[in-house]
């Protein structure tokens, strides 16, 4: 876990100006322990001490949603697994004051008892679809304040017991709402669009948060549907088949545990599951964060594509095993691209008509072309290496039949892009030799074959560099041009693309690779971060 990313615990009240800049700026959460500790509803709602019964008093007769599932003590966002139910606040006050019996007598409860536990004028049978197992019911998110809509505020009456906390007094809220179960209950694992603050009035809940960057392993839930901002993973047995990313979903993830008294600031984006002890009361804000506040409609289009572009990049340093404090996170620096930057693109999809003369290379005759050059022994050695794994993967009658429709090669080549494996190096002999060549030593080889082995470079370029492989020599084409002066880098690429007949065509041919990988980048970006599979819904999910 890095560091800028651990929970910090806050012992002291903080004024609104440290709340600020000490915690909401570090879009990170933090404990705030006994910040609410003088609330009114601690002692006023506690259901160990009379405060049932002052909860109905004060507001028995609002008719709340409650949240009805199937699936308890497991409470899922997905609204295949559950349903809104309207009920009087007082049968849900009545549930909890018979789970209380129960806790007292051991849970040991006849079944006259049972059948007969709920009585009064509002309890009709009918409308009790839940009756015969109350801890089905979970009260989640009932308003108590809400700004957009204040006929929405179902426990309006409740608002008097507690008090927005001091370092939340300049907030816009959002809303207020009450979270109360009768039995143990655990909600799934989804981020908020608002920042949070959940504040205990009696009971424990015990919250495990991620980061936003964890979404991946966390496989959220269609962009497109009811319930984008919940986890898709089933908590009580993950399918690791169907889920495979999260078998890691605990490394980045934090726990905390808060008692009557203590509050929590959940920032927006950052996922959490929360799970509650018997008879937990509990009151959360919401409000608004800065970023969204403040950002203007007519820059939405642009900062999505700024979003999309760094997390593609981050997958690409994935996929190349770029350690993450070697990643470039420049703000500044674009991500068009530029003339001077598209001279090494990756593999292209067109085939050279350079004449194919004579057999394969005899070792003997490689060694004499290697020696006449005065190479290093490192770069003879990678000359060698590399050589020797084109004609490896690469025959002259595959050549041949290539180079004898320009047309049909296009085609033949998007199928074999789409047969590789994008997110595999370690697959990709090509691909990781170059990787691991230092910039220098790969300039040497790459002069070498061009002005030694034309045959061979064409056959590297054009038919073996796989999409991934295309990245990578980009990639050190790049780390060249940073080693070399502009008279360098021309004389480079001037001897490189005057191998091929067609150096324009060599550079479409790199492009269109290139490209293809980073598709196939975006893609990924998108079914992981997002929940976008661009192939389409999945009608069995």
């Amino acid at each position: 876990m890095d560091e800028n990313l651990q929970i910090q615990r806050f012992e002291v009240p903080l004024s609104a100006l440290e709340f600020e800049s000490l915690i909401e700026s570090r879009n990170v959460p933090a404990v705030l322990v006994g910040c609410v500790k003088d609330w009114r509803a601690l002692s006023e709602w506690n259901p160990y001490s009379g405060g049932l019964d002052n909860l109905q008093e004060c507001a028995g007769s609002c008719i709340v949603e409650a949240m009805l599932t199937r699936t308890a003590p497991v409470f899922y966002g997905d609204l295949r697994s559950h349903e809104r139910v309207p009920i009087p606040f007082s049968t849900f006050i009545q549930y909890c004051k018979q789970r209380l019996l129960e806790r007292s007598q051991g849970n040991v409860v006849s079944s006259e008892s049972n059948s007969n536990r709920l009585t009064g004028p509002d309890l009709e049978k009918d409308c009790l679809p839940f009756e015969d197992d109350p801890k089905k019911l979970y009260l989640a998110q009932v308003p108590i304040l809400d700004v957009i809509n204040e006929e929405r505020a179902q426990l309006e009456p409740l608002r008097k017991n507690i008090q927005t906390p001091v370092f939340l007094e300049k907030k816009k809220l959002a809303s207020i709402n009450l979270w109360m179960n009768s039995a143990q209950s655990r909600s799934s694992t989804h981020y908020d669009p608002h920042h949070n603050v959940l504040c205990i009035v009696s009971g424990r809940k015990r919250v495990i948060l991620w980061p936003p960057s964890a979404t991946p392993l966390l496989y959220p839930m269609h962009i497109y549907g009811e319930a984008s901002n919940h986890s898709s993973v089933t908590l009580e047995k993950p399918d690791y088949s169907l889920y495979p990313r999260a078998k890691y979903s605990m490394k980045p993830s934090q726990t905390v545990v808060l008692q009557a008294g203590d509050a929590l600031f959940i920032p927006e984006g950052w996922f959490h599951q929360v799970d509650s002890d018997d008879l937990t009361i509990a009151v959360n804000f919401w409000w608004q964060s800065h970023t969204i506040s403040s950002m203007s409609e007519h820059m939405d289009a642009y900062y999505l594509r700024r979003i999309l572009r760094r997390l593609m990049d981050r997958e690409m340093n994935d996929v190349l095993r770029v350690p993450c404090s070697l990643v470039d996170m420049d703000e500044t620096k674009s991500h068009e691209p530029e003339v001077s930057s598209i001279r090494g693109m990756d593999q292209g999809v067109q085939c050279l008509s350079q004449a194919l003369e004579g057999g394969d290379l005899k070792e003997k005759e490689l060694r004499e072309k290697t020696s006449s050059h005065e190479l290093e022994p490192c770069t003879a050695q990678a000359l060698h290496g590399l050589i020797t794994l084109v004609h490896e993967h690469v025959s002259v009658s595959d050549q041949i039949g290539a180079l004898q429709s320009s047309s049909t090669n296009a085609s033949a080549d998007e199928e074999r892009m789409k047969l590789t494996s994008l997110h595999s190096l370690e697959n990709d002999q090509v691909a990781t030799f170059i990787w691991n060549l230092e910039p220098c030593i790969l300039q040497k080889v790459l002069l070498t074959m061009a002005n030694n082995f034309p045959r061979t470079l064409e056959a590297l370029i054009l038919h073996l560099l796989s999409p991934v492989g295309a990245e990578v020599l980009t990639r050190k084409f790049e780390q060249m041009d940073q080693q070399n002066t502009e008279e360098d880098q021309k004389r480079f690429y001037e001897v490189f693309y005057s191998s091929f007949d067609d150096q324009f065509a060599v550079m479409d041919a790199i492009l269109n690779r290139k490209e293809f990988f980073a598709g196939q980048v975006f893609k990924s970006v998108l079914d992981k971060y997002v929940g976008v599979n661009l192939n389409g819904p999945n009608p069995g999910s």
